[in-house]
């Protein structure tokens, strides 16, 4: 038998889930790869600009761009509750 004391390294699994809590471990950690995607995607593009200015400038807009989006997808639910 392969028994190991609390806290004790390697950890199969992350303590106490079983069952419903694996599947929320497995979506918790497909979302953070995504937003990581996504957030790796923008730091790309802010790094392909030629100039101090133009990297503020592509930053500006992405913020603008992204909170635009919140508010509208905000909005549609608020309208749907």
């Amino acid at each position: 038998m392969n028994e190991r004391s609390v806290g004790q390294w390697p950890v199969d699994r992350p303590a106490g889930l079983g069952g419903d809590a694996d599947d929320q471990y497995v979506q918790r950690a497909s979302e953070r790869a995504l937003h990581e995607m996504v957030f790796d995607s923008i730091r790309y593009d802010l790094e392909q600009q030629p100039s101090p200015l133009t990297v503020i400038t592509a930053a500006r807009t992405w913020c603008n761009r992204i909170t635009a989006a919140a508010d509208e997808i905000a909005q549609a639910k608020r309208k749907a509750a």
